[in-house]
């Protein structure tokens, strides 16, 4: 199985890019947008906040995958479906991809810096978790809800980029946190499945070594019902109407329909349900918030 979602072109910019997995970005921004857009609803609406915090998510997660690649470039080299990385392959130097790092981690830290106080008291916690996760592998099986964690710090940092202060009621934003986690380590650990034998030959760990493809998979199923009741519960604390309810209704369904796609040991499809059916899902329930709140 190839890498996938990549860009053509031999320029710097699309090799930084690809890098980062720019086009994976469609997972966590749109429900950067959720807590912006339900914020929005209760606060006033600066533009300028609201750019600074989709600057601050792009240089955060571009510091998160770069120093993923950085960190994983051993293992990546020696996986044939990882080896045409950039740093592994020879089109990326170390010490350009440590410098891009470097960079956006201070792009991070001064955009959030403008925003408010509350951000920036825990910008360093935030990146610092966004971080550590590329060593996860080497110690847990809970790597993938690891990586949910990290994801689901977009929609409560969109939210106190406008509010300036934690939800009301509190498990407003808690429940959509969970939402965002749960679903990310589900197909997370779907993912994982593809590179059973060789992180099981090279002592990594995930949910796929510790349980065996159908253990796995039935973990990911299991994620997947704890992510729809957890945007479900967010739309009832946020007030949200038909539209977004209707929105989670179709999130359910489409995730349903993802694992259809893959079995034990029969992975063709798993691009799919990867990459293509969980983007729409995200653009989904965003559409869905938006709906409501322009409504």
């Amino acid at each position: 199985m190839t890498d996938g979602q990549v860009l053509d072109g031999a320029s710097r910019l699309v090799a930084w890019a690809n890098f980062v997995k720019v086009a994976h970005t469609v997972f966590a921004l749109p429900f950067a947008g959720v807590g912006i857009v339900v914020a929005a609803r209760r606060y006033p609406l600066d533009w300028t906040k609201v750019a600074l915090a989709v600057l601050a998510f792009t240089a955060a997660r571009f510091a998160a995958m770069g120093f993923n690649r950085i960190v994983d470039r051993r293992w990546d080299a020696l996986n044939p479906r990882t080896a045409a990385r950039e740093i592994p392959s020879g089109r990326m130097r170390l010490r350009e991809a440590a410098v891009l790092v470097a960079l956006m981690s201070a792009v991070f830290f001064v955009s959030v810096g403008f925003i408010n106080p509350l951000c920036l008291a825990l910008s360093p916690f935030a990146l610092l978790w966004v971080l550590v996760y590329s060593y996860t592998k080497r110690f847990t099986a809970l790597c993938h809800l690891w990586l949910g964690v990290a994801l689901a710090i977009a929609p409560v940092g969109g939210y106190l980029a406008i509010a300036g202060e934690w939800s009301t009621p509190w498990w407003l934003l808690a429940s959509l946190a969970a939402g965002v986690a749960a679903w990310v380590a589900g197909f997370d650990t779907i993912y994982s499945l593809q590179d059973e034998e060789f992180d099981r030959g090279h002592g990594l760990r995930s949910a796929t070594v510790a349980l065996g493809a159908r253990g796995a998979i039935s973990v990911a199923r299991g994620l997947h019902v704890a992510a729809v009741a957890g945007f479900a519960l967010f739309g009832l604390a946020a007030g949200m109407g038909a539209a977004y309810q209707f929105g989670v209704a179709v999130a359910a369904g489409l995730l349903g329909w993802e694992h259809r796609l893959v079995r034990p040991n029969d992975y063709r499809r798993l691009d799919a349900a990867f990459f293509t059916m969980n983007g729409i899902i995200a653009g989904i329930i965003l559409l869905g918030a938006l709906t409501d709140v322009l409504a």
